[in-house]
């Protein structure tokens, strides 16, 4: 009811005159675009020195949103449910000094190379609104289409990651009052998957999650301050942690160190940045930059504190979802776990948006959100798209194979290898021999860490997949 009347209000107040915004040029069948960026593809100093020029067509809504949305979009990403799994896919692996440095690097690291992103979105001259529209302006026709193949499945990943953790705390719920546990996580990751379709239905496109990125805020304050406080309880209570980092051999050492370094990449990074700087309006780069610097500060400081405090509390033992490990009052894990469910939803729209953005410039989807018509085509397109998603993610319970998985295969490349090599070609003739090396030097080693990250979660998979199998076939004997 909420999502249908902010859609209902933000249709109205799109009728008001949005003179110094926005500029709208009415297309052919109806649609409507936002089409201004300076000249040479640098920011206007004032309205007067705004030009019209052509951007690609979209069926969503774009350049209308402040920077401080854009930051909270970024910040309810990386302060979402995942950052419960930290501890124990992060620090564990890694330890106190790995995990504090690692953190601290991939921080530095990632704001630098969204930051390449972000200055890149004006360039040549027009706004580009997708990671596909970019690479295909500096590279061509088919980096088009591998970027845009590369993306998807980068964020069709983390929405599967956000359905498995969405039904995990969701079961953490229920195993709460229920001692049978006749339901599993599979039947728990299908009741995520119905009620993320209900809030794709009915929330049309990213600008229209205003509402929502505050109940995005106080869910994730919800669960991480319970997961903070009931940590810190059961560490002072509890005996001497073990911090000792477990390995079998020097293979499984290296093997662990990379997979956590690609989860540390996975937590900071959207795969999606262009999609959501083309909601800000102008001064677009400007305004974007303000909101990266907003999450990379005030936004890293929950994930930081749960990580770190998940990890002192209970060491080498700590659960990939911190509140499996935390005690505590019954209605106080309860509110956490519901919380992190309600939040998983929200957040999974953010990175489901590229992919509705598509399907809806595809077929046309033009006029209110309100109309049967285009309420039959999200229920239609949506929510197949999320049934098949669900599908997948009931089938791979390994959430933190899974993260190092989506670093190795999309983040690695997509937000680091990408970034600097189209900043290298877009801006060649600007930069310094030295800065030229500088941005090789990043290419060459992010390119060897996807690879490794890559090899690596293949091995731990297959064992994970082994285990599972040997404890599939004692299930079995046991009901023989």
């Amino acid at each position: 009811t909420l999502a249908f009347i902010d859609i209902f209000v933000e249709e109205n107040k799109q009728e008001e005159d949005q003179q110094g915004e926005t500029v709208w040029l009415f297309q052919e069948e109806g649609k409507s675009e936002p089409n201004m960026v300076a000249d040479n593809g640098d920011e206007p100093d004032d309205d007067n020195n705004k030009l019209t020029l052509h951007v690609p067509e979209t069926s969503h809504q774009i350049s209308t949103d402040s920077w401080f949305q854009a930051g909270f979009v970024l910040t309810t990403g990386i302060n979402s449910v995942f950052v419960l799994g930290y501890s124990g896919t992060i620090m564990v692996p890694l330890g106190w000094v790995g995990g504090v440095v690692g953190l601290l690097l991939a921080t530095a690291i990632s704001l630098y190379a969204n930051m390449l992103v972000a200055k890149l979105h004006e360039f040549d001259g027009k706004r580009h609104i997708r990671y596909r529209d970019l690479a295909g302006q500096i590279y061509g026709r088919e980096a088009y289409y591998i970027t845009w193949a590369l993306q998807y499945v980068n964020l069709f990943m983390i929405n599967i990651g956000y359905l498995i953790l969405g039904g995990s705390a969701l079961k953490a719920f229920y195993v709460l009052f229920n001692e049978e546990h006749t339901l599993k996580l599979p039947h728990f990751i299908a009741i995520e998957g119905v009620v993320c379709i209900l809030f794709a239905i009915s929330t049309p496109h990213l600008s229209s999650l205003r509402i929502w990125l505050g109940c995005s805020t106080v869910l994730s304050l919800i669960y991480i301050i319970v997961a903070c406080v009931l940590a810190t309880k059961d560490g002072l209570n509890a005996p001497p942690r073990d911090y000792t980092i477990h390995w079998t051999s020097t293979t499984s050492r290296i093997f662990s160190t990379i997979g956590a370094s690609a989860n540390l990449v996975f937590a900071f990074n959207t795969g999606m940045l262009p999609e959501i700087q083309a909601t800000v309006r102008q001064p677009a780069v400007k305004n974007m930059l303000k909101a990266l610097y907003f999450q990379f500060s005030v936004g890293v400081v929950p994930m930081y504190a749960v990580t770190f405090i998940g990890y002192w509390a209970y060491g080498s033992s700590t659960a990939t979802y911190l509140l499996n490990s935390a005690t505590g009052p019954l209605w106080v894990k309860a509110s956490a776990n519901i919380s992190a469910f309600l939040q998983s939803v929200i957040a999974l729209h953010i990175f489901a948006s590229p992919a509705y953005e598509y399907l809806d410039t595809k077929f046309g989807i033009t006029g209110s959100a309100l109309k049967l018509q285009n309420i039959a085509f999200r229920i239609l397109a949506r929510g197949s798209y999320l049934t098949i998603s669900t599908l997948v993610s009931a089938m791979l319970p390994f959430l933190g194979d899974f993260e190092s998985l989506t670093g190795a295969l999309s983040t690695f490349p997509l937000t680091f290898i990408l970034a600097n090599h189209m900043f290298l070609m877009a801006k060649k003739n600007k930069l310094s021999s030295l800065q030229q090396s500088w941005h090789w030097l990043n290419v060459g080693f992010f390119a060897l860490m996807s690879v490794a990250a890559t090899v690596t979660d293949e091995d731990e998979g297959v064992a994970d997949i082994e285990i599972t199998n040997s404890g599939l076939l004692r299930d079995v004997h046991a009901l023989r």
